[in-house]
C-alpha cells in the first residue's frame, strides 16, 4: 500500500461524511408532502369548525396550525441536514434533523397541554355540536392525516418519527371525533369527545417523552442502546497484535450513523503494512455491528498516549 496515500486517508477518517443522499432526499420529500397536506387540511378544519359550531374541532384546528408550523420547521431542518461537512461543521449538518425532532417534540408537549386544558373542563360541561358535520370532517381528517402518516412511516430518521407522531395524534383524534359523533347521532353523550381526547393526548405525551429521551441521549453522545462498547473493546483486545486498548469512544451522530474512535498499542510496529492489517481487522469487527465511521490511532509500545483518559 502507498504509505503517503494511507497517511492521508488516516488523517481524514474523522472528517469524512458518508451518507446516502437518496435516503435524505426521500426523508425531505416525505416531510414536504406531510407539511402541505396538514396545512391544507388545517384551513378546511377552521372553516368546518365554525360551520359545525364545534369548539373541539376549532381547538384541534389551532393545534393543527401548530403542527403545520412545526412541519415546516422540520422540512427546513431536514433539508439543511443534507449539507455536507464544511469548515464550520466538520461532521456535516445531519444533527440539524435531530434539532428539528427536539423542537417538534416540545411543540407536541405544548399542544398536548393545550388539548388537556380544553378537554378536562368539558367533562363536566360538554358542548353539543353538529354531530353530522363532525362525521364528514372526521372522515376527511382521517384520510388526509392518515396518508401523511403512511408517507412518513416509511422514513427512518428521528425527525420523521416525531413528525409522524404529530400526524398520528391527529389521526387518532379524528377517529375519536368520528366515534363520538356517530354515537351522539343516536345517544345524548357529548362527554365522549373530551374523554377520548384526554386518553389520546396522554398516549401521545408518553411517546413524546420516549422520543425526547432518545434525542437527548444522542445529543449527549451516549453509547447507542443496541451497541455493547465493553464487548467491542474486548474483541479488539483479543487480537494477537494488540497489547492494549484505551481511549475508546462510541456515539451516534443522528441516531442512524454511529461513530467509533479508539487508541491501540501494538507490540511490534515494523511498518505501515502491519498497521494497515491490524486496522483492517478492527474495522471488520466493527462492521459486523454496523459501525463504518471509524478512527483508529495506532501506538507503539514505547509511545505515550497524550489523551487525559488513556
Amino acid at each position: 500500500m502507498d504509505i503517503k496515500k494511507q497517511r492521508i486517508t488516516t488523517e481524514n477518517e474523522i472528517m469524512s461524511h458518508h451518507h446516502d443522499p437518496a435516503h435524505h432526499h426521500h426523508s425531505t420529500s416525505n416531510i414536504k408532502v406531510a407539511f402541505f397536506l396538514n396545512l391544507g387540511f388545517t384551513l378546511i378544519e377552521i372553516v368546518g369548525g365554525i360551520l359545525t359550531n364545534s369548539v373541539a374541532i376549532i381547538s384541534d384546528a389551532i393545534h393543527d396550525l401548530g403542527d403545520s408550523l412545526s412541519l415546516g420547521l422540520s422540512w427546513y431542518f431536514q433539508t439543511l441536514s443534507q449539507r455536507k461537512s464544511d469548515k464550520q461543521f466538520s461532521f456535516g449538518y445531519q444533527r440539524f434533523s435531530l434539532l428539528g425532532a427536539v423542537i417538534n417534540s416540545m411543540v407536541l408537549v405544548v399542544g398536548g397541554i393545550f388539548v388537556l386544558q380544553e378537554a378536562i373542563p368539558r367533562l363536566w360541561e360538554p358542548p353539543q355540536p353538529d354531530a353530522e358535520g363532525m362525521i364528514y370532517l372526521a372522515i376527511l381528517g382521517i384520510l388526509v392525516n392518515g396518508a401523511a402518516v403512511i408517507k412518513l412511516r416509511k422514513g427512518s430518521s428521528i425527525n420523521e418519527e416525531v413528525v409522524s407522531l404529530h400526524l398520528l395524534e391527529d389521526v387518532l383524534g379524528w377517529v375519536a371525533v368520528l366515534i363520538a359523533a356517530i354515537v351522539m347521532q343516536f345517544v345524548d353523550v357529548p362527554i365522549l369527545d373530551p374523554l377520548l381526547s384526554i386518553l389520546i393526548t396522554t398516549w401521545v405525551l408518553w411517546n413524546v417523552y420516549r422520543n425526547l429521551r432518545k434525542s437527548f441521549k444522542i445529543l449527549l453522545q451516549a453509547v447507542p442502546g443496541d451497541k455493547d462498547i465493553t464487548a467491542l473493546k474486548q474483541q479488539i483486545q483479543d487480537l494477537p497484535e494488540v497489547s492494549n486498548v484505551h481511549d475508546i469512544h462510541l456515539w451516534t451522530l443522528d441516531g442512524e450513523k454511529d461513530i467509533f474512535t479508539v487508541h491501540i498499542k501494538v507490540d511490534k510496529l515494523e511498518d505501515f503494512s502491519q498497521q494497515a492489517a491490524v486496522k483492517t481487522k478492527i474495522r471488520q469487527i466493527l462492521a459486523l455491528q454496523g459501525i463504518k465511521h471509524v478512527t483508529i490511532e495506532v501506538e507503539s509500545r514505547e509511545e505515550d498516549c497524550e489523551q487525559p483518559d488513556c
